[in-house]
């Protein structure tokens, strides 16, 4: 269990920048994972503004809709100053990983072949000693409690914790940031093209993502692989 840094006394008005800052400051390597959503992409913005110059880490699953990795070009080639590192380049589902139609026998055993293992392997050879990630409070029920930093396998600073998807909108259109354009059709959270569908009315951001498979988490954040 890797030990917090001494941190100052955020509070939910604290600024994602101090936070970001503080992270930084804390931690000699720290490192992002991303999936290019409007969180990420309005932490990729935030993470450069503070000074960030490290990796943003991407999983290609094989099943990432096209948008999406276009996202990814579109934010490499904005943030020279960012490594975006993609695992898994070229996965298809014909690559052999898996079975082509597990993520429909199997939603767990796929995300944790194709996603959660490519990641976790990168992250045992780069041994960083924090991780910045996009999650906030609002996006699901099951992450209502996020603090701003979590202590587990690996330290986890959540800046955006407190923001609304309402304030991350604001920031993404005041800054004019590349948001994946599934977005605005109604795909509030993009995972793989087989287990995301568009969110409807009154649900969470995140309800689109394996709907109707009592799943609601790849296994990054929760679970015993859990970063």
């Amino acid at each position: 269990m890797t030990t917090l840094s001494p941190r100052p006394d955020f509070t939910p008005d604290s600024d994602p920048l101090d936070v970001i800052r503080w992270a930084l400051g804390a931690h000699g390597r720290v490192l992002m994972p991303s999936a290019f959503n409007l969180n990420g992409v309005v932490l990729i913005d935030l993470a450069a503004k503070a000074g960030y110059r490290g990796e943003v880490v991407f999983v290609d699953t094989g099943y990432h809709f096209p948008e999406t990795l276009a996202t990814r070009d579109r934010l490499a080639a904005r943030y020279p100053e960012l490594t975006f590192v993609t695992l898994n380049d070229g996965a298809s589902p014909e690559d052999g990983q898996t079975d082509p139609a597990l993520y429909a026998a199997d939603a767990d055993a796929c995300c944790a072949v194709r996603k959660v293992a490519p990641l976790q392997s990168y992250l045992r050879a780069q041994a960083p000693d924090a991780l910045l990630n996009a999650r906030s409070r609002d996006q699901a029920t099951t992450r209502a409690d996020i603090p701003f930093v979590e202590q587990g396998a690996r330290v986890k600073v959540n800046p955006l914790a407190h923001w609304t998807r309402e304030r991350l909108e604001a920031y993404a259109h005041e800054h004019d940031l590349p948001v994946n354009p599934l977005y605005f059709d109604g795909f509030l959270s993009v995972g793989c093209w087989t287990c995301t569908r568009a969110v409807r009315p009154g649900e969470d951001a995140r309800a689109g993502r394996w709907a109707g498979k009592g799943k609601t988490e790849c296994g990054l954040w929760a679970g015993g692989n859990a970063l």
